[in-house]
C-alpha cells in the first residue's frame, strides 16, 4: 500500500472461465470507456495462455481449491490463476489473431527459474508465426523471485533461494515483432526450442498491439539538444534532462522525450513545475532508471512533479526487490494543482503514481510490474497536506506488490522523534473504468479514508492473496472513512489466504490493513458482481450505516455474504443488506451468516430470503404485541446468524421449537420455558408490532446466582442501543426469578430488536414492555474502552493498546529515562467528558507520578484540562487516580507524564475517559 517508511503495510483465490480480451485493439489513444462496462478499454488486446492451444506435451496448470497455507505459487499470481508450463523441447502455446487488427509489438507475462544462488537470469523464448520462426523474445528473472521463508513473510526484498517459499514469480517482457506484423487470422506461438536454455517457461497471458509513434508536438523542446543520448546505457543523461526541464520550464515550452532509451545512472531524479512533458509513446519513449547495484542511497522518484502534464512515454529501472538497496524507487511523485498523467507505462519501480494536491488525474496509462503500489492518491506526496478530487479512470494494473489502486487519506506521520505532522482528510477521488489484474502483494483497490470518494465500474481479478476491493480505514494514523460509493464493479476470482486468514474478495469496515480501529461510515455498495472468490464474497467487519444493495455474488469458494468473517470482527455496527442475490454455493456453505451479535443488519429482498435459503420471520408467524410481554423463547425463526447468534448448543427446549438452542423448562410463574446459557457476544432477535410510538418501561424477568454487571440491552435495526447497559442483581439460583427494569423509545410499526448478551450469567423468561416512563438520565460510561491509542514511545512489549483493553494487569510503560512521555487515546469523535480515571495494576507497590493532562478536537491543537500535578497510585486505592474537570467535548486525549517515584518512565494500565 505504501512504498515509503511512512507506514508498514500488513496485507493479509477456483478458476472461473479466462477473459481473452481485456481491452479492444486499437492503434491509437483508446476512447472514452463505455459507461456501462466496468474495466479500461486499452489499446492492447490480451490473450490468455490458458485460453490459448497447448501443444508437443505443454499443459496447463491451474488454481483448483482455495490456499491450504500462507505463501504463493505461480497459480495464485497468474491472471486467470492459470498458466501454460513449458517444460521440455517442443513445448509451445498457441493463439490465432483474432484481434481484427495487425500484431506488430507483444508483451509477454511469463516465468523462468531463478538462478541457483538467487539473483535470476536471463534466457530466451522462440516466437513463431504461422508455424515458422519468427525471432528470439529476451527473457530474465533478474527482477523476480524473492523468498518468504525463515521469518521473511511479507518481505519483498529477500533474495535467497535458501531460505525457502518464493514468491514474485512473473515478469513482463516486451519487444516489437521482427518483420511483418502478425496478421488478423494468423496464428502464433511461443515455443521452447533447444536453444532455448532455461529448465521451464511458465506462460501467463500475451499483451498483443500495433502502436504507432507520435509526432513531435509544437513549441517544444527535444531532450537530446540539451545532450541526451538514446539507447547507450553507458551514458547518464540526468542533467541533460534535467538542464531541458529548467530552459522548458523558463520558456513555457513543452518537453518533447523522442524515440529511444534515455538512462539516469545516478541516484537523482527529475523535478519539474508547470510543464508538459510528452513523449512518442510508451512503446518508443523510455526514461530508465539504471542505478548501480547494491544502492546505499534512499531513492526519491524518477520524476518529481508539481502541477505538471505527463504524456506518452514509459518508465523503466533495474530495480531488483522492493528494497532500496536494490534500487526501489518510485516512477512518480505529483502535486499542485490539476495535474495530469495521460498514457504513461511504468514497470519495475517501487510505485507508479504517489500523487497528492487537487483536482490531478491519472488516465490511460498502464502499470506492470511494480513492487509496491500502482496508483496512489493521496494527501501526503511531496510534502502537501491535501488530496482532493483526485481521478483515476481508465488505467489497466497488473501485477502490482502491494494495492493495484489505493485512496490513500493520511491522519497524521510521526517521525524518528515522535513528532507528528497532520493532514486534511481526503475528499472526493475517483476511481472509474480501470482493470487491476493479479496484484502479488496487495489489494485490488482499497480505499483508506476520507469522503466522498466514488468507486465505479472497476474490473478487478485474480489477488494472490488478500482482498480484491476494500472499503476501510488503513491502520492507527488513517482517517476515518466517512463516505464512499462502490458500484458496478467487477471483482473476480478475488480475496485470498494472507496471513492465514481466509479473506473475502470484497470488504466493508476497518481491519482490512490488519489494524481493527477507526470509523467506517455510510459506505454504500451497489450493483457489484463478485464471482469465483476464493473465500467469503463479501465481507463486513466494524463499520456503521453500510448499505449493500442489489449485488450479485456467483460460486464464491466459501460463503456468500458474511458478517464478522475470520479474523475481521464486527463487534458493533450496522448495514442494509438488500436486494442480493447469492447463487451457486457449494455444500455446506451458506449465502448469508452474521456472526456478531453486536452488528445489526436489516435484510429484505435478498435471494435467500425468497425460499432457497433460510428465512428470518417472527415465532409463530405474528409478531409479538407492544406494549405486552415478548416470551424470551419466541426468538425470530431463520436460525443462526439470522435469528440468533450462539457460540455453541445447550438448550434442552426441543419439545417446544426445533432450534431451542439455549432454552429449558422454567419454575417462574406460569411455566413454560427460559433463555439460559447466556454468554458475551450472543444475541437473540425479536420481531414485534408497536402500536404507537413513544417510551415504553421495560421490564425484564431475570434470575442470577450471582449479580452481573453489564448484563444485557436491547437494540434496534440499525444498531442503536436502546436501553443502556441492564445490570442484574444477584437472586441466588438460576430459577430464583426477579425483575430489572429500563426505560427506551420506540417508533411506531413493525420493527425488530435485538436483545444482546453482554456478559453472560443469567436467565431471561420474558420482556414485558408497558407504555409511559421516563427517561433516566445517561448513565455515563467510560468512552475511551477499546478505542485507539497511540504513545510517545513504549518498551518492550509494553504498547499503548494496553490502556484501553479493560485489562488493569496489562499496562504501557514509555521509554526509560527520557521524560516527558505521553499516552494518547482517540475516542472517534467529539464527545463530551468530565472525568478521567487512570489505573496502574493492582498488585503495583505505591509511587507518585507527575501529569498533565490535555486534550484537543483536531489532534493537532491540544489544550491544558488540568495543569501538572503529581498523583498518588496506592494499592489502597486499587492503583486508581480520579480526575475531575469542567465537562468539555474533545476527540483526543493525552496524558504527559514527567516524573515517577517508582519508575523511570511512564506507566499506566488503564485510561479511562467517562462522559459527562
Amino acid at each position: 500500500m505504501n512504498r515509503s517508511t511512512m507506514r508498514i503495510t500488513r496485507r493479509l483465490v477456483g478458476p472461473a472461465a479466462a477473459a481473452v480480451l481485456v481491452g479492444a485493439m486499437l492503434a491509437a489513444a483508446p476512447p472514452a470507456p463505455a459507461a456501462t462496462v466496468a474495466g479500461a478499454t486499452t489499446p492492447f488486446a490480451s490473450l490468455e495462455a490458458e485460453a490459448g492451444t497447448p501443444g508437443g506435451g505443454a499443459g496447463t496448470v491451474a488454481l483448483t481449491a482455495a490456499p491450504t497455507t500462507q505463501y504463493s505459487s505461480p497459480a495464485l499470481e497468474a491472471s486467470g490463476h492459470a498458466y501454460v508450463h513449458l517444460a521440455a523441447t517442443g513445448h509451445r502455446v498457441q493463439w490465432t489473431n483474432t484481434t481484427g487488427k495487425p500484431i506488430s509489438a507483444i508483451v509477454v507475462r511469463e516465468s523462468i527459474p531463478d538462478a541457483p544462488g538467487g539473483g535470476g537470469q536471463s534466457a530466451t523464448l522462440n516466437l513463431y508465426v504461422d508455424g515458422a520462426f519468427r525471432q528470439a523474445l529476451n527473457l530474465t528473472s533478474k527482477q523476480t523471485w524473492v523468498y518468504e521463508g525463515n521469518n521473511h513473510y511479507n518481505d519483498s526484498s529477500d533474495q535467497n533461494p535458501a531460505d525457502g517459499n518464493p514468491r514474485v514469480f512473473f515478469d513482463e517482457a516486451r519487444a516489437f515483432v521482427t518483420g511483418a506484423p502478425i496478421a488478423p487470422g494468423a496464428t502464433f506461438a511461443l515455443q521452447k526450442d533447444a536453444a532455448n536454455a532455461a529448465a521451464y517457461y511458465d506462460i501467463d497471458v500475451v499483451d498483443v498491439e500495433n502502436p504507432a509513434p507520435i509526432a513531435q508536438p509544437a513549441n517544444s523542446i527535444s531532450i537530446t539538444s540539451c545532450g541526451a543520448v538514446a539507447d547507450n546505457a553507458g551514458v547518464d543523461s540526468t542533467g541533460a534532462i534535467q538542464s531541458c526541464i529548467d530552459q522548458a520550464q523558463s520558456q513555457g515550452r513543452t518537453l518533447w522525450i523522442p524515440s529511444g532509451t534515455f538512462y539516469l545512472k545516478g541516484t537523482n531524479g527529475l523535478h519539474a513545475q508547470g510543464i508538459t512533458i510528452a513523449g512518442a509513446g510508451p512503446w518508443y519513449s523510455t526514461v530508465y532508471r539504471a542505478v548501480p547495484l547494491p544502492n546505499p542511497t534512499p531513492l526519491g522518484a524518477v520524476f518529481q512533479l508539481t502541477s505538471t502534464t505527463v504524456r506518452d512515454f514509459h518508465v523503466d529501472s533495474n530495480a531488483t526487490s522492493r528494497a532500496s538497496a536494490d534500487g526501489a524507487g518510485g516512477a512518480m511523485d505529483t502535486t499542485g494543482t490539476n495535474w495530469v498523467a495521460d498514457n504513461i507505462w511504468t514497470q519495475h519501480t517501487l510505485s507508479g503514481f504517489w500523487a497528492s494536491g487537487t483536482g490531478g488525474t491519472v488516465r490511460n496509462s498502464r502499470l506492470t510490474t511494480i513492487w509496491a503500489d500502482g496508483i496512489n492518491v493521496n494527501n501526503v506526496s511531496m510534502g502537501n497536506s491535501v488530496g482532493n478530487n483526485l481521478t483515476a479512470t481508465n488505467n489497466f494494473v497488473r501485477g502490482t506488490g502491494d494495492d493495484g489502486m489505493a485512496i490513500n487519506s493520511v491522519n497524521y506521520n510521526t517521525d524518528g522523534n515522535g513528532n507528528r505532522t497532520y493532514y486534511t482528510a481526503m475528499s472526493n477521488a475517483s476511481f472509474t473504468h480501470n482493470t487491476i489484474v493479479a496484484p502479488w502483494g496487495g489489494k485490488g483497490i482499497g480505499i483508506y479514508g476520507g469522503s466522498g470518494h466514488d468507486v465505479e465500474y472497476n474490473a478487478i481479478s485474480d489477488t494472490a492473496r488478500y482482498i480484491g476491493l476494500g472499503a476501510g480505514r488503513f491502520g492507527v494514523n488513517g482517517n476515518d472513512l466517512l463516505g464512499a460509493t462502490v458500484s458496478n464493479n467487477v471483482v473476480t476470482r478475488s480475496g485470498g489466504n494472507g496471513y492465514s486468514q481466509g479473506q473475502p474478495a470484497l470488504h466493508v469496515g476497518n481491519g482490512g490493513d490488519g489494524q481493527n480501529v477507526g470509523v467506517v461510515d455510510r459506505v454504500v455498495v451497489a450493483n457489484n458482481t463478485v464471482a469465483d472468490s476464493l473465500y467469503d464474497g463479501i465481507g463486513f467487519s466494524t463499520s456503521t450505516n453500510t448499505q449493500l444493495q442489489n449485488n450479485t455474488v456467483t460460486s464464491p469458494w466459501r460463503n456468500g455474504i458474511v458478517v464478522a468473517p475470520p479474523f475481521y470482527p464486527a463487534p458493533s455496527g450496522s448495514a442494509a443488506i438488500t436486494g442480493n442475490t447469492v447463487t451457486g454455493l457449494r455444500s455446506g456453505t451458506s449465502a448469508y451468516l452474521n456472526n456478531s451479535g453486536g452488528f445489526a443488519a436489516t435484510l429484505s429482498g435478498n435471494s435467500w430470503q425468497g425460499g432457497t435459503g433460510p428465512v428470518e420471520a417472527p415465532f409463530g408467524g405474528t409478531p409479538a404485541a407492544v406494549p405486552g410481554t415478548v416470551q424470551a423463547e419466541n426468538y425470530d425463526t431463520g436460525g443462526q446468524g439470522l435469528a440468533y447468534n450462539v457460540t455453541s448448543v445447550n438448550g434442552t427446549g426441543n419439545a417446544y421449537r426445533a432450534d431451542g438452542v439455549d432454552l429449558e423448562p422454567t419454575s417462574d410463574t406460569g411455566g413454560g420455558y427460559n433463555l439460559g446459557w447466556t454468554g458475551s457476544g450472543q444475541w437473540f432477535r425479536y420481531t414485534v408490532d408497536v402500536a404507537t410510538a413513544g417510551q415504553y418501561t421495560l421490564t425484564a424477568r431475570v434470575a442470577a446466582p450471582s449479580a452481573v454487571t453489564g448484563a444485557l440491552h436491547l437494540a434496534s435495526a440499525t444498531g442503536a442501543n436502546l436501553t443502556g447497559a441492564v445490570n442484574i442483581p444477584a437472586t441466588g439460583d438460576w430459577q430464583a426469578w426477579t425483575n430489572v427494569t429500563a426505560t427506551l423509545t420506540l417508533p411506531a410499526g413493525r420493527q425488530v430488536l435485538t436483545l444482546a448478551e453482554d456478559t453472560g450469567g443469567w436467565n431471561l423468561n420474558s420482556l414485558q414492555f408497558a407504555p409511559g416512563g421516563t427517561t433516566p438520565p445517561p448513565t455515563p460510561t467510560n468512552i475511551a474502552a477499546g478505542r485507539p491509542t497511540s504513545e510517545s514511545s513504549h518498551t518492550q512489549v509494553y504498547a499503548s493498546s494496553n490502556t484501553t483493553d479493560g485489562n488493569q494487569g496489562s499496562y504501557w510503560e514509555s521509554a526509560n529515562n527520557a521524560f516527558p512521555q505521553w499516552v494518547q487515546v482517540d475516542l472517534g469523535s467529539s464527545r463530551a467528558a468530565n472525568k478521567v480515571v487512570l489505573q496502574l495494576p493492582a498488585s503495583w507497590g505505591a509511587r507518585n507520578q507527575t501529569l498533565t493532562l490535555t486534550a484537543s478536537a483536531d489532534g493537532s491543537t491540544f489544550t491544558t484540562v488540568t495543569a501538572s500535578s503529581a498523583y498518588t497510585f496506592s494499592p489502597s486505592s486499587n492503583n486508581t487516580v480520579t480526575i475531575t474537570f469542567a465537562a468539555t467535548t474533545q476527540r483526543y486525549w493525552r496524558a504527559t507524564f514527567t516524573a515517577n517515584t517508582g519508575w523511570p518512565a511512564g506507566q499506566l494500565s488503564e485510561f479511562q475517559v467517562w462522559s459527562a
